[in-house]
């Protein structure tokens, strides 16, 4: 086997902290009043080397045009790919280090991978500024992790929440079958998604809490309502936001029955 060892540290620069960013359910409902929340599924088919692992971590489906597919579906910190991070400090660095989500502290590696994919996540991209010299630390040497307690906390967390996970899975496909139909566009443009509320997972889940979280959304939504308001560009989101502000207000009981 090839040898493989990679150096990295984060300088902190904010280059990698820009549109969504996919969250531990955990990481979402406690940072509700930060980030615009939304799941966002993606299927693999069987013949993706990672649908045994995404099979863990989602849950096995069957599309009428696809076969069985492994949906994996993540609670996201939903925004355009050109908006910054809206914890980001003005200098660029992270306001809620301290605090900030399992995703950001794993980062460059990725728990929907198996541990021995995750090379090419190491390699400088253009405009990467994240340091890779020599005098970086070592962190990933002959397919394994070296420094591995954010990776395995956050791939812990993800298979520690795949049950409550196939349980809004269950209610999206029996409530709005729809998604079925998006699913198998998805799989078939492979770099599709389906978008889902938040208020869906909250509704299918039964959550005890959803007026306190929906009333932290309320204003996170319509600053986003009103930052995307008005270019062509962002109307996709503007809609969605729109719409699951009206969700959110409804459940946080801003809009009477």
């Amino acid at each position: 086997m090839r040898r493989v060892e990679r150096r990295f540290r984060c300088t902190a620069c904010g280059k990698c902290c820009c549109g969504s960013l996919p969250l531990t359910l955990g990481d979402a409902l406690r940072h509700a009043h930060r980030f615009p929340l939304a799941f966002v599924w993606t299927a693999v088919p069987q013949s993706a080397r990672v649908y045994s692992l995404v099979a863990r971590l989602g849950t096995p489906i069957r599309l009428p045009q696809r076969g069985k597919v492994a949906v994996l579906i993540a609670p996201t910190a939903y925004l355009p790919p050109s908006f910054p991070c809206p914890e980001l400090a003005g200098d660029g660095s992270c306001g809620i280090h301290a605090i900030k989500p399992a995703r950001c502290r794993t980062m460059p590696f990725y728990p929907y991978r198996e541990e021995r994919d995750q090379d090419d996540l190491l390699e400088p991209r253009e405009g990467w500024e994240c340091d890779t010299s020599a005098a970086a630390p070592v962190v990933y040497r002959d397919h394994a992790i070296v420094e591995r307690d954010d990776f395995d906390r956050e791939r812990a967390a993800l298979l520690a929440e795949a049950p409550t996970m196939r349980t809004y899975t269950a209610y999206v496909v029996k409530y709005m079958p729809w998604v079925i139909e998006y699913l198998d566009a998805a799989v078939r443009d492979r770099n599709g998604r389906v978008v889902t509320s938040l208020s869906s997972f909250l509704t299918a889940t039964r959550n005890s809490d959803k007026a306190r979280i929906a009333q932290q959304q309320v204003p996170v939504l319509t600053a986003l309502r009103e930052s995307t308001a008005g270019s062509p560009d962002l109307s996709t989101y503007h809609r969605e936001y729109c719409g699951w502000l009206t969700e959110m207000q409804y459940l946080a009981g801003s809009i009477p029955t």
